[in-house]
C-alpha cells in the first residue's frame, strides 16, 4: 500500500476536493491507495470538502486533531499510517498531482530507491521549479533504466544539496516508509526548516534518492505558514528566529564540511542583520514588542543583538541619503 498524508488547514472551500481529485485521477501505480487527511482544526472541515466524494481508485480516512500545524498534522498521518503501508506521499491540500506522479514514483522506488521528489509547478507558474532556481541540472545524474522516461538516479551528496540550495517540493515526495519507519517532523520547527530537516535526516540516513525531471504537481493558492510573515508584520520576527535556529540545528545534528559552515554562516549574518532591521522597523514606528520572543532570541542568538549598531548606524545613512 501507499499512504497518501495530506495536512488540511483552510479557509475557503473546494481546495481539498481538487487535491482529492487529483489522486482520484492517478494511473494505477500497482499498489492500493490509502489516502489520509489530518483535520489540523480546519476553519472548513473536511468532511464538508468530502460531501461529495466518491472515490473508486482509493480508500479515504479522516483524523481531526487540535491546531498543531503542518508538520504536527504530517506526524499524525504517519503515527496512523495501516500496517500494510510501504510508502508514504505527501500532498498539501492545495496542490494537485500530474496523473502519472505516483506510478512514476512507484517505479522508481521498486527499482531500489528509497527517496524520490519531483519537479513541479510553484504558485502561478508554467515553468518547473527545477529550471528557475537553476540548482539542479539533470544531464549530471543518470537515468533509470525503466520504461517511464526523465527519472534520474540523485549522485552527489543530497544533504549538501538540501543545506546549499533545496530543491525537494514537499508535494511531490515518497519515500520508503518501511526503512524510515522512525523519522517524524520537528514541529518546533514549523515557520522554518521542518521539511528540510525531515529530508536531511532521511538523506543523512542512506537513503538511495531518485528524482522526475518532469513536473509532477501544481501549488495552489491556500492557507500557508508564510501567510502573514512579510516585513514588518507580526510574525516576520517569528519567522527569522526560527530560520536562525534552523540554520544553526544543521551544525549541531549533521556532519557538515567546512564549505557548508561557510555557507551557513554567511546565511545566518544575513538574518540576524533582517532580524535587527525588522526589531528597529518596530522600534522607531512605536510598534509593540514581542518581549518574550526577544528573550528567547538572546539565549538563542546572542550575536542579533551585538549587530544591532551597526543595523542602527546602516539606516540612519540611508535615511540622511548618504
Amino acid at each position: 500500500m501507499i499512504t497518501v498524508v495530506i495536512p488540511y488547514y483552510q479557509k475557503e472551500s473546494g481546495i481539498l476536493a481538487r487535491a482529492l481529485a487529483s489522486i482520484e485521477a492517478q494511473q494505477s501505480p500497482g499498489m492500493a491507495v490509502h489516502v489520509l487527511v489530518v483535520d489540523d482544526a480546519s476553519p472548513i472541515s473536511a468532511e464538508s470538502e468530502l460531501e461529495n466524494l466518491n472515490p473508486k481508485n482509493h480508500t479515504l480516512q479522516i483524523i481531526r486533531q487540535s491546531n498543531g500545524g503542518p508538520g504536527s498534522a504530517r506526524n499524525t498521518g504517519i503515527n496512523n499510517a495501516p500496517p500494510q503501508t510501504r510508502y508514504i506521499a505527501f500532498l498539501d491540500s492545495d496542490d494537485e498531482w500530474s496523473t502519472d506522479h505516483l506510478l512514476r514514483a512507484v517505479a522508481a522506488m521498486g527499482a531500489g530507491f528509497d527517496f524520490y521528489f519531483a519537479d513541479h509547478y510553484q504558485l502561478g507558474s508554467t515553468i518547473g521549479a527545477f529550471s528557475r532556481a537553476g540548482r539542479i541540472k539533470p544531464i549530471d545524474h543518470p537515468k533509470i533504466d525503466i520504461p517511464q522516461e526523465n527519472i534520474h538516479a540523485y549522485q552527489g551528496d543530497l544533504l549538501d544539496q538540501i543545506i546549499r540550495g533545496n530543491v525537494i517540493g514537499t508535494s511531490t515526495v515518497v519515500y520508503d516508509f518501511v526503512r524510515f519507519q522512525d523519522k517524524r517532523f520537528k514541529v518546533e520547527f514549523t515557520n522554518a526548516g521542518e521539511d528540510y530537516l525531515f529530508w536531511m535526516d532521511i538523506a543523512h540516513s542512506g537513503a538511495r534518492t531518485s528524482f522526475s525531471n518532469q513536473s509532477e504537481a501544481t501549488y495552489g493558492r491556500g492557507v500557508n505558514i508564510y501567510a502573514g510573515t512579510g516585513w514588518g508584520s507580526e510574525k516576520n520576527l517569528l519567522r527569522i528566529h526560527n530560520e536562525i535556529k534552523y540554520k544553526k540545528l544543521i551544525c549541531k545534528i549533521f556532519p557538515i564540511t567546512p564549505f557548508q559552515h561557510s555557507h551557513i554562516n554567511i546565511d545566518l549574518k544575513n538574518l540576524r542583520l533582517s532580524f535587527g532591521q525588522d526589531l528597529l522597523h518596530r522600534i522607531f514606528h512605536r510598534k509593540k514588542l514581542p518581549y518574550s520572543l526577544l528573550r528567547e532570541h538572546f539565549l538563542l542568538d546572542p550575536s542579533s543583538f551585538l549587530l544591532l549598531p551597526l543595523v542602527l548606524a546602516s539606516s540612519l545613512t540611508r535615511r540622511k541619503g548618504y
